[in-house]
């Protein structure tokens, strides 16, 4: 896997989604990656965040090594500019959730959602909650000349554990990606729990075999776009 060294120039409008902070609070909070709890109380235990520790030493962007859990009813959530969604079976957002979500994306937040163990029954909930949240918009496939698999690692193919590869969909607002998606998995659930917390597997499902590279590209894409 072929990489660059990067050298990240943060626009200031990621300093703090919500502007509401002063200067040094949004430098110090603009680097942390949210967990959203969703669906009142679903969350992710198995979404590696060994890609934030690669993103430390592949750029000169220094972000929090850990994830924060961030319940997304609350305004909370409008503080982290990166945040991760992912889970497994059917689950339904509250209004509240639906009204924070449309507002965090549309404010200049980053979403990168994953179906865990290739769930079918949360890509359906997922995809259905996205079209709730956005009737005039889709989920649309992302084509590999896209720049955002060529930030830090030139990534040429989304690879999956069984075998073949696949496409990661994104959704614009206002020409811009500000939603990474994959059915499949981007969780890299083989380097997660790593800490002595829970062991997670992908218990049969087609994960993506390269999705730490991919997701230090979509991180990185993330804070300079």
């Amino acid at each position: 896997m072929n990489r660059r060294a990067v050298y990240l120039i943060l626009p200031i409008a990621l300093l703090s989604v919500s502007g509401a902070q002063n200067r040094s609070s949004e430098e110090e909070e603009k680097l942390k990656c949210a967990n959203l709890v969703y669906a009142v109380s679903k969350s992710s235990v198995c979404f590696s965040d060994q890609f934030l520790a690669t993103v430390s030493r592949e750029t000169n962007c220094q972000p929090e090594r850990r994830f924060t859990p961030v319940k997304l009813a609350e305004e909370d959530v409008f503080r982290f500019p990166f945040a991760i969604m992912t889970g497994e079976g059917a689950f339904g957002l509250t209004e509240r959730e639906r009204h924070v979500l449309k507002s965090y994306l549309m404010r200049g937040g980053f979403l990168l959602a994953s179906a865990g163990c290739s769930s079918a029954p949360w890509d359906q909930s997922f995809r259905q909650e996205i079209r709730r949240i956005f009737p005039d918009k889709k989920l649309t496939k992302i084509g590999m000349d896209h720049p955002i698999f060529h930030t830090v690692f030139d990534v040429q193919s989304v690879m999956l554990k069984k075998g073949g590869t696949t496409r990661l969909e994104g959704l614009e607002i206002e020409g811009k990606i500000v939603l990474i998606y994959s059915p499949e998995g981007l969780n890299d659930t083989g380097n997660a729990g790593q800490d002595g917390g829970r062991k997670c597997c992908c218990c049969g499902g087609n994960e993506i075999k390269n999705s730490q590279e991919i997701n230090v590209n979509i991180f990185t894409y993330a804070l300079t776009h």
